[in-house]
């Protein structure tokens, strides 16, 4: 990202009043959780704060996204397509993606949706898992107007001990629309046989992260 693109981050970012909160993640590659997710406007607060500490992060989309003009778009603006019927599993294309040389910031919005929902989507929980990436919190937190980049943790197939330690950093914070957000919960909590990492498949309910999503 140029210098140009920075200065212009940071500055969308001071007519917001929003202030960035943690240093830029020390990983190379990683998921990256967006929450919490409940305005359209979380997308464009969350990307100028990792334009303004020049983190290059991507995003997912269906496939007919990035087909004519349109996906030489998507793609500049960090699009990745996603074939959601391939036989190998969506969390297994993911996964792939990071065995790519060049570093790689995958976001994910995982409430996977801007109303409130009794679950978070699992997606990144299983990409991070087989990739062998950590998963970095990210957070927007409107009532002080800050936001950026929590901890960084790897998984370690304890989901529940993974998802406490999601749960202590998330309280507190608070979405545009608070009454929107749901719990901070996977499915899978008390369930092991359901959404095994190892597998290469998601549990049932989940669906790739999209461009409307995010």
């Amino acid at each position: 990202m140029s210098g140009l693109g920075r200065g212009f981050a940071r500055v969308v970012l001071k007519i917001g009043g929003w202030r960035i909160e943690g240093d830029r993640p020390a990983a190379i590659s990683y998921v990256l959780i967006a929450a919490p997710h409940t305005s359209n406007w979380d997308f464009i607060w969350f990307i100028a704060m990792a334009l303004a500490k020049d983190v290059p992060v991507r995003w997912l989309g269906k496939n007919t996204l990035f087909k004519g003009p349109l996906g030489y778009l998507m793609r500049w603006l960090g699009g990745l397509p996603i074939e959601r019927s391939s036989p190998q599993g969506y969390v297994a294309q993911i996964a792939g993606l990071f065995s790519n040389p060049e570093p790689v910031v995958l976001v994910f919005p995982a409430e996977g949706t801007r109303g409130q929902v009794p679950y978070w989507k699992s997606g990144f929980y299983h990409v991070a898992r087989q990739a062998e990436v950590p998963v970095v919190l990210g957070f927007l937190d409107y009532p002080e107007k800050r936001g950026g980049f929590g901890p960084e943790r790897m998984m370690t197939g304890d989901i529940e001990a993974d998802m406490d330690h999601l749960r202590a950093f998330y309280a507190g914070i608070d979405g545009r629309f608070p009454d929107k957000q749901g719990p901070i919960r996977l499915r899978e909590e008390g369930d092991p046989l359901r959404g095994d990492p190892l597998r290469g498949d998601p549990p049932e309910e989940d669906s790739p992260p999209s461009a409307a999503s995010a």
